[in-house]
């Protein structure tokens, strides 16, 4: 095996398979059996549903202080493809680039937060609650949602929820101890914030999850003025004021930057 990748919730490596086909295999720490029994339930929920934008995970099981789960392999994540553009281009990922790619990890992002899938005779949703560029993955031209070792089923539209998550694209209500069906929505701003300009769109990181903490308001500066009322709307710290869906929040923003290039041409 060889390692693809690290982070605070596990390590990702590359592995061959005994049929000789390659596969890619995280390691998610876990410091009780407990916890390891409820992760591996949680995943293999999400391992049921299918969905083009959703990875494909092919097996889960725990060993000892780890849950270990195998998916297909992809050719990195969207913050990869953001260094790449930088190397290459000395710029962002192109804003009609990144509306294309964002486009198909909101509709896997709408599928989840939908409640409509059955689970034990009752109808669930599913929000992923780590919504980040290097949770999105790159297979060609297409897009795969992936790393649901926090997300979470409910049966409605807001309610409590433990504190946790990467702080810095974290949805407000999350500092709150709640979760709402636009949380993901939140999160998915910020990540076009940041693969739009290469920056967050707040001035200070969150060090801590601390429910006192208030989040400042946003400097998109960075998007143009047609741009800029859109994600200000997704980031709006009333969850119910934000976008109806993803799918929404970039058919705004994909007619924003074509009304911007037209403009320009």
């Amino acid at each position: 095996m060889c390692l693809l990748g690290r982070g605070g919730w596990g390590s990702v490596w590359k592995a061959t398979r005994p049929d000789g086909a390659t596969c890619a295999m995280k390691f998610i720490p876990c410091d009780s059996p407990e916890a390891a029994v409820q992760e591996v339930r949680a995943l293999q929920l999400i391992r049921q549903l299918k969905h083009a934008h959703l990875i494909h995970v092919e097996q889960i099981w725990s060993i000892s202080g780890y849950v270990v789960i195998a998916m297909e392999l992809a050719e990195g994540s969207l913050l990869d493809l953001l260094d790449v553009y930088l190397s290459e281009f000395g710029q962002p990922i192109f804003a009609d680039h990144l509306c294309f790619f964002l486009k198909q990890a909101a509709a896997a992002l709408d599928f989840l937060n939908a409640r409509q899938h059955l689970v034990n005779n009752q109808r669930v949703a599913f929000r992923h609650c780590d919504v980040k560029p290097s949770n999105l993955l790159v297979q060609g031209r297409k897009i795969k949602l992936a790393d649901f070792s926090l997300s979470v089923q409910t049966t409605s539209s807001m309610g409590c929820h433990r504190r946790s998550g990467t702080l810095n694209y974290c949805a407000p209500e999350l500092f709150q101890g709640w979760l709402s069906d636009r949380s993901d929505q939140y999160s998915l701003a910020v990540t076009y914030c940041q693969l739009r300009s290469g920056m967050l769109p707040f001035p200070d990181e969150v060090g801590e999850m601390r429910k006192e903490h208030v989040r400042p308001e946003p400097d998109l500066s960075m998007l143009s003025p047609l741009e800029q009322p859109i994600v200000a709307r997704a980031l709006s710290i009333v969850p119910q004021n934000r976008w109806p869906s993803c799918t929404e929040l970039l058919d705004r923003l994909e007619d924003a930057v074509m009304q911007g290039a037209a403009a320009t041409a």
